[in-house]
């Protein structure tokens, strides 16, 4: 198993090799050479499997050249033994998968709690983990659960920035000739060990809920689209979905270029109450052309065109504006007393738009997925219903704790000092969030 780079001009590595380069030395992302398949018969084992058996099946294929199996067994039963994935019931065949459960209430717990560990399977070195992100565009909580970490966690909010500046610093640190002497990864969705754990859930779900002939579809709330690569990798390894619905809020440079084959970064990102999902420019655009055979470079560029076709087919993309999510939020507590917050409700909001122009028909299970807890954005539900929140226990005690931040100036030079601060020993697992998640890998 060997991975690629998809600007094509790097030579192939080991799994562990892009797990812990994070990106490719010529820009590029990873993706595995070959994507293994799974029968219809295996994939209806999985309904037997708790999440950590699902978990070592998809996975192994991926890292068995790397770690024996036993190794990998041990390593997801760890990280995923308190780590329940509920799949509740709205109607009419539709279920949202929480995905808040985690220590950071978070679906990128998945990955985050799995990428550490192989981490540091893979190496010796001390472990720091540097998290940029948007000073203006976190809300207090999700602020807290980064900067109250502490330890090998170090917080840093970018003055004036957006999450792509965040994401541009990042990458250009990886292609930083003046930092090749450092031990360098990444933690967000341009590391493949991110998205290949994030695999793992639309196995869980589809077993769960089907028993083989069902029009499976999901609905993914995306901002730089790691979690729907994750999907279409599931898919690409026999997963039968019918269709993938991309629900992006008001920077929906992905709904316009699948519709017209047109790739338009939006610069400055719009500020969306979703605002995880405020991406310009999708990192992970350039894995899904490629994967469906066309080539683009990470400042949008398309060099080859992918097979569009196919693409619409696997996708159907559509923008959700602030007004929408916060109707969508109280529509849906109003008839369920669910509550879901803003990147959820995105979701949500893309399966109806979805179901409202196709005919899903009798046999349809549609999974949206909530990927955060409603307790991140208070501010959001109090304004929209009114009442208060429960915080989950991951989140409790947040406000008492001090916060460690350090705010820097939009400018890469000032965060490449701090990378050249920590010197060759030190395995320096950089971050840029837009502040749906600390970092599980400091739990």
């Amino acid at each position: 198993m060997k991975f690629y780079s998809t600007n094509k001009s790097s030579k192939l590595v080991s799994v562990e090799r892009a797990l812990l380069d994070g990106q490719a030395p010529d820009g590029g992302l990873y993706l595995p050479g070959v994507i293994p398949k799974f029968s219809p018969r295996k994939i209806a084992s999985m309904s037997e499997m708790q999440y950590p058996d699902i978990a070592l099946e998809v996975l192994h294929p991926f890292l068995e050249e790397s770690m024996p199996r036993g190794d990998l067994e041990d390593i997801v039963s760890e990280a995923y033994r308190d780590f329940p994935i509920p799949l509740e019931h709205v109607d009419d065949g539709k279920y949202l998968m929480r995905q808040d459960r985690g220590p950071t209430a978070s679906f990128k717990d998945f990955a985050g709690v799995l990428i550490g560990r192989l981490m540091s399977y893979y190496t010796e070195n001390d472990v720091s983990v540097v998290i940029t992100y948007p000073q203006d565009e976190v809300s207090a909580m999700q602020r807290k659960q980064m900067t109250t970490l502490g330890g090998n966690v170090r917080a840093i909010a970018v003055e004036g920035g957006k999450f792509d500046d965040c994401q541009a610093m990042n990458k250009r640190a990886f292609s930083d000739p003046e930092l090749k002497h450092l031990n360098l990864s990444s933690a967000n969705s341009i590391n493949i060990g991110r998205l290949l754990p994030q695999a793992c859930y639309y196995f869980y779900a589809y077993s769960q809920l089907c028993e083989g002939d069902e029009n499976f579809v999901v609905s993914v709330p995306c901002g730089n689209f790691g979690n729907l690569t994750a999907g279409l990798i599931a898919k690409r390894m026999g997963l039968p979905v019918s269709k993938f619905i991309a629900a992006v809020n008001e920077n929906d440079v992905f709904q316009k270029f699948l519709y017209t084959g047109i790739y338009e970064p939006i610069v400055p990102s719009k500020n969306c109450i979703s605002s995880a999902m405020n991406v310009g420019n999708l990192s992970n655009g350039m894995r899904i052309v490629d994967l469906y055979g066309g080539r683009m470079d990470k400042e949008g560029t398309i060099h080859e065109k992918p097979n569009m076709d196919a693409m619409r087919n696997d996708i159907f993309s559509v923008s959700i504006t602030d007004e929408h999510t916060r109707n969508t939020i109280r529509d849906m507590y109003d008839a369920y007393k669910i509550i879901l917050e803003p990147h959820g409700a995105v979701g949500w909001a893309g399966l109806l738009e979805y179901e409202s122009s196709n005919s899903l028909g009798d046999n349809s299970v549609c999974v949206s997925l909530e990927t955060a807890h409603p307790a991140k954005f208070p501010d959001d539900i109090r304004k929209i219903l009114g009442i208060e929140p429960e915080l989950p226990e991951s989140m409790k005690g947040l406000a008492s704790k001090k916060e460690h931040i350090e705010v820097i100036q939009n400018e890469y030079d000032i965060f490449k000092q701090i990378l050249l601060d920590y010197g060759p020993d030190t395995l320096i697992v950089s971050l840029a969030t837009s502040g749906d998640t600390g970092s599980a890998m400091g739990n």
